[in-house]
């Protein structure tokens, strides 16, 4: 009698949990978790929220007011978010793990969206959310590496005539956006990391967040080593969030805002190099990346074997 092989069942729909780093921020995590369990988003128990030592006692509050089952991390110091992320992380057993600034919420949940596209591009590494303003219009969450040009088009009014405007709407992919209605996602080089989902296996693969940053180009860092590391990088148009942000970055170089920008900075691109006039290739910033480590560690360069 043959014997019956049994058909395979679904597969398994990858998990997900969600870190958000507070510091200061009482009420806006306090809107932010609502949202994400209003939404269905993720379970209490799959849901880390990570104080920063806020001097503000909010992380104790915190812990005290977010719904039952909701993880609450004091961190004992306030490390900069990418340690914050770290720890959040660690914290969680799931597939996938959406980081949040706590300024963002969910007005639906289209997460679903997310966990096939994950399940399906088995390297796809990290995914960015549509970021949207409180009113509805976007904000370019997906960029381009920089180039001494890109800086000038970003920061200075330069940006605002000819050329450089150009090069802007190119660095931001504003293009892509608007194409967007044919794909259900696009590659970016790096993800705004007010919103993004990364999966845990490539996280770890590549050293997780450089604890090197206080704050600021985290996100970068961490999608560069995504793509050196073999991993993709992508933009999801169709899973938003709403970011009623306060651009603390935008401020003149002068405040403690702007120099920790600077100082952050000037550490990506000690690692990864960026070319004066043009955006860096990958294998560049992959051959830049391996100086920077043996110089790290005082060994002798190896260069890498990761295609650009």
């Amino acid at each position: 009698m043959a014997s019956i092989t049994p058909a395979p069942g679904p597969a398994r729909c990858p998990t997900l949990g969600v870190v958000i780093v507070n510091y200061r921020t009482y009420d806006l995590t306090m809107r932010c978790v609502a949202s994400l369990l209003a939404q269905g988003i993720a379970q209490p128990k799959d849901i880390v929220v990570v104080d920063n030592d806020s001097p503000d006692g909010s992380g104790l509050r915190l812990q005290s007011d977010l719904p039952a089952g909701v993880v609450t991390l004091l961190s004992g110091r306030n490390g900069g978010f990418g340690a914050g992320v770290n720890l959040g992380v660690a914290a969680l057993s799931t597939d996938l793990v959406l980081i949040l600034n706590p300024d963002t919420y969910f007005e639906s949940n289209r997460m679903d969206v997310i966990r096939r596209m994950f399940n399906d591009s088995p390297k796809m590494g990290v995914a960015g959310l549509k970021l949207v303003n409180p009113d509805g219009s976007l904000q370019y969450s997906a960029r381009r590496f920089y180039s001494l040009p890109d800086i000038l088009a970003r920061r200075t009014m330069l940006g605002k005539f000819g050329p450089l405007r150009r090069l802007e709407r190119s660095h931001l992919l504003t293009g892509k956006w608007r194409q967007s209605a044919q794909k259900p996602f696009f590659e970016a080089d790096w993800v705004m990391g007010t919103g993004f989902v990364v999966r845990r296996s490539a996280f770890e693969q590549v050293g997780c967040m450089d604890e090197g940053y206080f704050l600021y180009f985290e996100e970068v860092d961490l999608c560069a080593r995504m793509w050196i590391e073999g991993w993709q990088v992508v933009a999801v148009p169709q899973v938003a969030l709403v970011h009623d942000h306060q651009r603390s970055s935008a401020a003149g170089i002068t405040s403690a805002a702007g120099k920790i920008h600077l100082r952050s900075m000037a550490r990506f691109f000690a690692k990864f190099g960026v070319p004066w006039w043009s955006r860096p290739s990958r294998a560049r910033m992959a051959a830049s990346l391996a100086r920077w480590r043996a110089a790290q560690q005082g060994a002798p360069v190896t260069e890498p074997q990761h295609g650009g």
